[in-house]
């Protein structure tokens, strides 16, 4: 087989522990209260494998904010990620905090709390560039399994953790991976393979008494249906028998109505023809009134036309008595203005010859006494 690489070994084996170390965390925590404290050692063995993750291909170089060689420097997020201001602005207000890895280890308590260590870190790990100045090319979080990681971190989320920063001494832990609460001897895998079978026995178990108590049940439900069915037929049968005299009684009702038919129509023929006859007596009574009427009715016609071109005749005399009327009133009033006209005429040819008169006097007058003179 060919030899593995050196490197890829040694990202594999932290993130074989972080696979380890949330699932027993999770499953733990499902088992005894989704609920955890500080003491809880499956919990404090989970921080300390995400320190080793952290810390693998670190390179010690200047942080966004700062100049640290710790852990802290990555995860001081704010320019990256806003809503991790709140955090980072908490982690440096905490009394007690000397070194950059206390701030790192309050911070990843902090963010487990808050249940956004996931998001925390899938933002870390998608800024390549800047965290190529913190890690080296082959560095955990630079490749895939930094990827893996964040994605088992997700789970976290179904856990509650209540966790006391304030009162912990974080600077000068010693964070060692203890290995012995990951290996399992043959004797426990044995004994967890037999529960696992007994469960599963038991699981059978359960399984068919509940499938023979659904059966009962049914069984039950179908006796009942059947009795129910049954006094159904019963009553069904009563209901035919009662309807097969109903159907004898109208069938005997419907003879007697056809007999009556019969005898009803009878006597309508014969008053048919009875009123046949009368009515035709009618009828030759009424052509002959209807003859006398239509002489009648001609006669009265012929009148009216001859009334009616009477008073057409009428009317157009009296048009042509009206219309000369018309002409003889306008007449009358061209007369009337001749009239006036010429009175008007008289009356300024009246007082033009008096003017001329009394110029003719002043004239005259003039003359005379010129010869007086």
């Amino acid at each position: 087989m060919a030899t593995k690489d050196p490197t890829a070994v040694e990202r594999a084996n932290p993130l074989n522990m972080a696979k380890l170390s949330i699932k027993g965390l999770i499953e733990s925590a499902l088992s005894f209260g989704r609920t955890l404290d500080s003491d809880y050692p499956p919990l404090q063995q989970f921080f300390v494998v995400m320190e080793h993750c952290l810390k693998h291909g670190l390179k010690g170089r200047k942080s966004f904010l700062s100049y640290n060689k710790t852990i802290w420097g990555p995860l001081e997020l704010e320019k990256l990620y806003p809503e991790a201001e709140e955090i980072g602005a908490s982690v440096r207000d905490l009394p007690g905090l000397k070194t950059p890895l206390g701030r790192a280890r309050a911070w990843l308590r902090l963010a487990l709390m808050q249940k956004k260590m996931a998001d925390y870190l899938r933002c870390l790990i998608i800024q390549r560039e800047l965290l190529s100045e913190f890690y080296e090319y082959h560095a955990l979080m630079m490749e895939e399994e930094g990827a893996v990681i964040v994605g088992l971190l997700v789970g976290l989320n179904v856990i509650d953790a209540n966790l006391c920063v304030k009162g912990e001494d974080l600077d000068s832990q010693v964070g060692v991976i203890d290995f012995s609460m990951y290996l399992k001897n043959e004797e426990e895998i044995g004994n967890k393979e037999r529960n696992v079978q007994i469960a599963a026995i038991l699981d059978q178990k359960n399984y068919v008494e509940e499938l023979n108590r659904q059966l009962n049940s049914t069984v039950s439900s179908l006796h009942s249906r059947v009795d129910s069915l049954e006094k159904s037929n019963t009553k069904l049968i009563e209901e035919l028998a009662i309807a097969k005299n109903n159907i004898i009684k109208l069938q005997e009702e419907n003879h007697q109505l056809r007999s009556e038919n019969e005898l009803i129509l009878m006597r309508t023929r014969q008053h048919l023809e009875v009123t046949k006859v009368d009515v035709e007596t009618e009828l030759q009574t009424y052509k002959h009134s209807r003859q006398g009427l239509d002489e009648m009715y001609n006669d009265a016609r012929r009148q009216l036309r001859d009334e009616s071109q009477l008073r057409q005749d009428v009317e157009n005399e009296l048009s042509v008595q009206v219309g000369m009327k018309h002409e003889m009133e306008l007449a009358m009033k061209l007369l009337e203005k001749d009239i006036h006209e010429k009175q008007d005429t008289l009356i300024a040819f009246g007082n033009s010859w008096k003017k001329s008169k009394q110029s003719t006097l002043r004239c005259i007058k003039g003359c005379r006494a010129l010869k007086m003179a």
